[in-house]
């Protein structure tokens, strides 16, 4: 039997790279970065940028999708994990400090009552733990999502997000999800008036939905309604918590406090896989609180000392550093400079987000060249668009970005909390000088073509 060693790995050349990962992980996948030649080596990482084999600096305003808000590598996260080395990682047959000590962190950062915390490992875990709460909790099955939304890819959290193309292939999925448009508090109550749902789940900014962000009062309209129909309210801040938005969780913007929050993505520090929800004493007592139902849903992994001690390390981080604060001053700066931009390119449609998550929507071709193609450039610009600019934003400009996944048409920019205005000058002037030199979707089509036929010749 030969295997490869981890100092081999760590050896291993871009295309030995791209071979194993084709080969024997997603070759769909290799095909489809080395088309755009996204299929970058990247051998360093620190702070807001990371370095390519050829030794290329980049900033990342991807930002593992809101993953890394304290950057790549974090010092103080890396520190944390140094300490509990010794420690048993994995002991089921023990309570561990370190899971009490970070869900009694999440109490006193969390708004309203929230209080009780189950520890998994993403995001996706996260809300079906939430959903699973609420169904047991309230004794009621109906669960009501959002158009646009995006709360994962398991069996669970597939049927509560609200995209065809990645429910289709897996149907039936969880019965009894229906879905709502976003923003509409009327069509919710709709949905509520007859006191059978269990939960609604919403996320405060729909992320992968476009970055699209609610009008105003709409949380607390939820609040108010998921209250009066007695339906637990649920907000997924996998994406948006923790800072991102200029506040610890988006969910302050109009001082809402949920039934149940959904956490993940950047509460392992960028190095440690965590995800959680909490709720209330009353839900997870009514829900989990005897001996023959505490140990109905459970995880393996969930809680481990690792990842718990990465957990406590980030939410200090976050908090001594005021990286909301700071998320909040470099997000209206940011903003200030893309709207600049939108003024000045017309194929830009809309500027819009939160802090540091924000989106650039660009319009649909019209006119000649669309009515000849009989909508096929418009099809095409709403599916490759926002690739095609994030393309050139990394093969020329070295900067990481990409499209949102329920909106192709838009890409996202999330950096790390701890951007600075240097980073954020040089992507204005980036898009400012892809947009200058292509003013149509032909013209990026032509550009980036010729990336794809480098590849292909390549290959």
């Amino acid at each position: 039997m030969k295997y490869i060693t981890l100092e081999q790995a760590l050896t291993l050349n871009r295309n030995s790279i791209k071979e194993n990962y084709s080969e024997y992980v997603n070759s769909s996948f290799v095909s489809m970065l080395s088309l755009l030649n996204f299929d970058k080596h990247f051998v360093k990482a620190e702070g807001v940028s990371v370095w390519d084999s050829d030794g290329n600096e980049y900033y990342d305003f991807l930002g593992g999708y809101g993953a890394l808000n304290l950057g790549h590598n974090p010092p103080e996260v890396i520190e944390a994990i140094d300490k509990v080395r010794g420690l048993p990682n994995i002991l089921q047959a023990a309570i561990g400090n370190l899971p009490g000590v970070l869900a009694y962190n999440l109490a006193q950062i969390t708004p309203g009552d929230l209080k009780r915390s189950f520890f998994c490992n993403s995001g996706a875990e996260a809300v079906e733990g939430a959903l699973k709460l609420a169904k047991i909790a309230s004794g009621k099955n109906r669960i009501i999502y959002c158009q646009g939304s995006f709360h994962g890819k398991s069996a669970g959290a597939l049927s509560v997000t609200g995209r065809e193309k990645y429910q289709k292939p897996f149907l039936p999925l969880v019965p009894n999800c229906e879905s709502v448009p976003y923003g509409d508090l009327n069509a919710l109550e709709d949905k509520l008036k007859a006191r059978d749902v269990a939960a609604f789940i919403v996320e405060p900014i729909q992320g992968e939905g476009g970055i699209i962000v609610p009008p105003e009062g709409y949380l607390k309209g939820v609040r108010e309604l998921c209250t009066r129909y007695d339906a637990y309210m649920i907000v997924d801040e996998v994406q948006t918590g923790l800072g991102r938005t200029g506040k610890m969780f988006a969910c302050e913007h109009e001082n809402v406090a949920p039934d149940i929050m959904c956490l993940a993505k950047s509460l392992g520090g960028g190095i440690m896989p965590v995800g959680a929800y909490i709720t209330t004493d009353e839900i997870w007592k009514k829900a989990y609180g005897s001996m023959d139902k505490a140990l109905l849903h459970t995880s393996t992994f969930g809680g481990n000392t690792w990842a718990m001690a990465a957990g406590i390390a980030a939410i200090k981080a976050i908090m001594d550093k005021g990286l909301a604060v700071n998320a909040e001053k470099m997000g209206n700066y940011m903003l200030e400079g893309l709207k600049a931009l939108k003024d000045k390119h017309p194929l830009i449609k809309d500027i819009r987000g939160k802090g540091l998550m924000v989106g650039i929507e660009f319009n649909q071709p019209e006119g000649f060249a669309n009515k000849i193609t009989g909508g096929l450039l418009g099809k095409l610009s709403y599916e490759y668009l926002g690739s095609l600019v994030a393309g050139q934003l990394q093969n020329e400009y070295r900067i990481i970005t990409a499209y949102t996944l329920n909106n192709p048409n838009v890409i996202r920019l999330e950096p790390p909390l701890i951007v600075e205005k240097k980073h954020i000058d040089a992507v204005i002037d980036a898009i400012d000088s892809i947009l200058e030199k292509n003013r149509s979707f032909l013209g990026l089509t032509l550009k980036s073509t010729r990336t794809v036929i480098g590849s292909l010749f390549k290959r």
